[in-house]
């Protein structure tokens, strides 16, 4: 192990616990930010368009992006997790083997959904949830998104093995710069170049794939490990080690994806404007909810290496810090979200229908939002540790296996468009007393772990 990496090895052991987590969480949370910013920023120019049609596109597009993502975060997390393991174990060379398998997999995969998308546009864009006035809009939309889905996978898989060796800076100066662009691009390309909503999808991939290449360049100069293709490993073991890191976050990208479906065929007899206000809604909570899931990025990395390490009671220590700061955090998002919900709403579409379903809506959600704080915590210490099973629980649970059949009951029950609106708070109460019982069992097996001798 070398001079820098012995350094790192130090800090993320010695140093610590709660001052290690908020200095690495600043990059991530500042990442987070940037990516729920570039499909804000779509929404909000769309939305200048006037047309509840355009809006309610970007909605269901909304959900083929999150499966880009969860293809992403499968890799990402998947090879950042063993890598974040096998550094605390001082394993440089198996880290290095599993980065390089982990981004030239993810670039492939990316590819394969760019040409079958492609192929299969309109049917693709209609079971996604698009009412026939919104269809020609959403496949605008998607055909663009669609290009840019090797790159936007494998940028994924960048950014998270940058962090998880402790370098997140790197990550976040090519998210962020990526997402400046996007900000630039949007109002350009939809009203001066009159594309429309075709505009801003351009402008997504474009700012997607200058970020990718500023990635390309930190994995260069600031990364522990260095991909190169010789180092890719065509074997089942490391392919099961991704599935094992990265099943939790597909099972949760990806049924996050199918939520967003399930929720805009729900919304569908409410006409566009209920489909344009639960896509504004979306949009709103992920991007209040990024900065805490930032958080916990920061806690990763030191989860990962102590963890290696067996140092024990650090994990449980860094655990019950973030907890602790997302739960007042979002207790906070949360109280400011419900008092101004309407002014929120119309800063996406201001139109009278869509507010007034969206801010119902995100009321509810603002309601059990501080759940997150356990939830989205646990889920990342199991998943980093390697406990599959119930991480992948955890991860399906909010926004599957609670979620989807919430939406479908409560929209066909006499509350209709109102069960609609308040699915996912109910699904957040569902999850929360599902995973606190599950996580306090792991702490509780991790106290009679042996621990390293210090």
């Amino acid at each position: 192990m070398g001079e820098e990496q012995e350094q790192k090895f130090h800090q993320l052991t010695e140093e610590p616990v709660s001052r290690m987590i908020s200095h690495l969480a600043v990059p991530c949370i500042i990442s987070m930010l940037v990516t729920a910013f570039y499909n804000m920023a779509d929404t909000f120019f769309v939305g200048m368009l006037r047309s509840n049609a355009a809006t309610g596109a970007v909605g269901v597009v909304f959900s083929m992006m999150a499966v880009i993502q969860a293809v992403g975060f499968f890799f990402g997390h998947g090879s950042g997790n063993f890598i974040s393991r096998e550094l605390g174990r001082r394993n440089t060379d198996s880290a290095s083997n599993m980065a390089a398998t982990g981004f030239f997999s993810a670039l492939f995969t990316g590819l394969l959904i760019c040409v079958f998308g492609e192929i299969f546009l309109t049917p693709l864009a209609a079971f996604l949830g698009s009412s026939p006035t919104i269809l020609p809009y959403a496949k605008d939309y998607l055909r663009v998104i669609l290009i840019g889905a090797p790159w936007m996978t494998a940028s994924l898989v960048l950014n998270n093995q940058l962090r998880f060796q402790g370098n997140a800076i790197y990550g976040t100066i090519g998210i962020a710069s990526g997402a400046v662009l996007n900000i630039g691009l949007d109002p350009l390309l939809i009203f001066v170049f009159d594309l429309g909503v075709a505009g801003a999808a351009w402008a997504t991939i474009i700012s997607q794939f200058a970020g990718f290449c500023l990635l390309l360049a930190g994995c260069t100069r600031g990364a522990t490990l260095h991909i190169h293709i010789s180092r890719v490993q065509l074997k089942w073991s490391y392919f099961k080690l991704i599935i094992q890191g990265g099943l939790p976050s597909l099972a949760r990208q990806s049924l996050a994806s199918v939520a967003t479906i399930c929720l805009n065929h729900a919304a569908m007899p409410y006409g566009d404007a209920a489909i344009a206000a639960m896509g504004v809604v979306q949009r709103i909570t992920t991007f209040g909810a990024s900065a805490m899931i930032g958080f916990g990025q920061g806690f990763q990395p030191v989860c990962g290496f102590n963890y290696g390490a067996r140092l024990y009671h650090r994990v449980k220590e860094g655990f019950w810090f973030c907890v602790k700061v997302a739960a007042v955090f979002l207790l906070v998002i949360g109280a400011l979200g419900f008092a101004f919900a309407p002014q929120l709403i119309a800063l996406f579409r201001d139109d009278p229908g869509v507010i007034a379903i969206g801010t119902v809506a995100l009321r509810f959600q603002r309601v059990t939002f501080f759940f997150q704080a356990w939830i989205t915590m646990s889920n990342m210490m199991l998943q980093t540790i390697g406990r599959t099973v119930p991480a992948t629980f955890v991860a399906m649970a909010r926004q599957g296996i609670f979620f989807i059949p919430l939406v479908w009951l409560l929209s066909l029950s006499p509350l209709g468009l109102l069960g609609v609106q308040m699915a996912q708070s109910v699904s957040d109460l569902l999850t929360l007393a599902a995973a606190v019982p599950i996580q306090l069992y792991v702490l509780r097996q991790m106290s009679q772990m042996q621990p390293a001798k210090i």
